[in-house]
Order: structure tokens, then sequence, then C-alpha cells
């Protein structure tokens, strides 16, 4: 068997400059593969994360299909929240919705911990795939603070984050209450998937580019450092967000070693902002996959050329795939990866 350490994903995440520039793409389990929609069939989004059976095929699907060096776990950021007790569902077409959201003192004492027994299903799967995966790294991960409080206090996904920003500058020792008990939540889920076997882990912080720079030192880095910081030593963090251009560096500090970066900032650009001592992880845009084949490819090597200025360079795209890409894009877009940087 492959010996982990050994894998480019891996390397490149330790800036150890890697054979050839490793390759996987955020969403890459999902509606844009035939193969998801015929296993999933009509399984609620929660229902299918807290599947043993289903989580292993549907994270399996894209390593079968893509050859990509690094699989990532099949699940939801909200789904440990839900796991633990509180009352929110993902409603097609719309996102999580809470049913009771979270705006006093009071609703955030009514947050449960996370017990391991909550997520058996989900580590359970990680200790299955692991032996599938065999030398493909696994990567778990979790909602960061900001983003699921933001869920919570705003019922649902929202535009501008206005009932989340007056909790924030409102009601400060509610906020860091509330994002303390979402950190320790997140931690220990990323902890327990670490038990399980995960070879690395990522941060999603999906909406903290809705904050200023000042704002997200002051509210909301401390939190995502307490999440960073209790993964255990040795195993990669990746970061990321959406919007967060002039948040890398502060990304960086929470504690990342890769940060993750959407496509609206160029990865030289990128590593100037970070600065040293992480990689980098992104970041064509994933609308660029709908293009003619040729653009296509002249933007993958765009961002290759550009990731040379990280000391250590992940290929993905700037965000999640579009439910409608078509797979074989995709599949070309590893391999011309791969061609082009000596795999």
């Amino acid at each position: 068997m492959p010996d982990l350490a050994d894998s480019a994903f891996l390397r490149a995440c330790r800036r150890e400059r890697p054979a050839y520039t490793p390759v996987w793409f955020m969403r890459q389990a999902g509606r844009s593969l035939p193969e998801y929609l015929a296993a999933r069939g009509g399984t609620a989004m929660l229902e299918a994360c807290l599947r043993t059976d289903l989580v292993v095929e549907l994270t399996m699907q894209p390593v079968r299909r893509y050859g990509v060096d690094a699989a990532i776990l099949f699940s939801d950021i909200v789904l440990p929240l839900h796991a633990a007790g509180l009352d929110l569902d993902i409603v097609p077409g719309v996102g999580p919705v809470v049913a009771s959201p979270v705006r006093t003192a009071a609703d955030v004492e009514r947050i449960p911990v996370l017990e391991p027994a909550h997520v058996e299903a989900v580590t359970g799967a990680v200790r299955g795939l692991v032996g599938e995966l065999r030398g493909t790294p696994l990567i778990g991960f979790a909602g960061a603070p900001f983003t699921l409080a933001s869920y919570l206090i705003e019922g649902g996904p929202s535009r501008d984050h206005a009932r989340t920003k007056a909790l924030m500058y409102g009601d400060e020792a509610t906020w860091h209450a509330l994002a303390g008990r979402l950190a320790d939540i997140a931690a220990t889920y990323l902890r327990l998937q670490v038990e399980a076997g995960v070879s690395a882990v990522q941060l999603f912080d999906s909406w903290a580019g809705a904050l200023s720079a000042e704002d997200y030192a002051r509210y909301v880095l401390p939190h995502s450092a307490t999440v960073l910081g209790a993964v255990p030593v040795g195993v990669p963090r990746i970061h990321f967000g959406v919007g967060t251009g002039e948040l890398l560096e502060l990304m960086g500090e929470a504690g990342a070693d890769v940060v993750g970066v959407d496509w609206r900032v160029p990865l030289d650009e990128a590593a100037r902002r970070v600065g040293p001592g992480r990689a980098l992880q992104g970041n064509l845009d994933p609308a660029a996959v709908f293009a003619p084949w040729p653009i296509v490819a002249e933007r993958v090597r765009d961002v290759l050329r550009r990731g040379k200025a990280a000391e250590g360079h992940v290929f993905n795209l700037g965000h999640g795939v579009f439910p409608d890409t078509d797979p074989d894009v995709l599949a070309r877009i590893v391999e011309l990866v791969h061609e082009e940087t000596g795999g």
C-alpha cells in the first residue's frame, strides 16, 4: 500500500514541493455526478450524511471517476449541529434552515455539547474510507464558528448577515459565548475525524468575506484559532472562505497550514498577502469549466503558473463544483494539471 506521507497532496500541504501539483475539487462529490444521484436517490441530505454506507460510497465516487489526489468526506458543515440535537434541516433550493434562531444568551445556553456518540456514523465512515482509499488521503472538515453562527442567528442563509453583525456589535458577550460554543463543537468534530483516520482537515468559513479585516480580527479570528489549534500536530489544516481576499493573511494567522483562495485574487498576489510559511489552495473560477476546452486549459495553466509563487500549491476550484458541471471536464482538468506539472 502506498505511503500516505508521500502523497503529493500531503507533501504540498507541508510545503515539501511534491513531484507534481496535486488536485482535488470542493464539492467533487455531488449532483454533478450521475452516480451520486443514483446512489443518493431521494434520501434527505442530513440523513445521507448519517448513513455510513452512503457516506463511504459518495466520498469514493469522485476518486474513482477523476483520479483526484485527495478525497473529502461527504458531509455538510451543519451536520454536527443537527447530530447534537439542534432543530435544523437543509431545505432543497434554500440551504440550512433553523427552527428557532439563536439571538440571546439564553438561546446560546441551549446549544448542546457534541458527544462522540452523536457522530458515530461519520467516524465509522472515516474508518471505512481509510481502508478503501489506501494511498489517497482523506480530508475531514468542519464549519467555522462565524459561518455556523450566521446560520443560527439568521435562521438560514443570508445575503447581508445583518442580524449576525447586529449581535456581534450590540451584544459582544453573547456573540463570543455563541462563537466559543460553536468553536468547541467544530474542534470536537475535527478531532474525532482525525482520531478515526482523516489525513488533513479543512475549516470552511463560507461567509467570512462579509466582514472587514478589523471585525474579523476582533470577533472571529480567536474562535477559528481555537478550532484549528485543537487539530493534532502534524495534521495539515486548510482554512477556506469566499470573498476573503482582504482576510487572507489573518486566516493564515488563525492557524492554517494551507490557505484556500477563491477565484477573485490571483495566487501570486495571494501568496504575497498570506506571507511565508503557508501553502495555498485554489483557485480556478468554478464557472470557467463551462467555457470551451481551450479556454479552460489556458486558465488552468495560468493558475498553475501563478501558484508557483506559493511555497506549496494544491490545485482546486475557487469554490465548489456547480451541480450542472460536466464531469468529463473535471476529469480533463485533473489530467492536465498532472501532465503540466510532471505527474
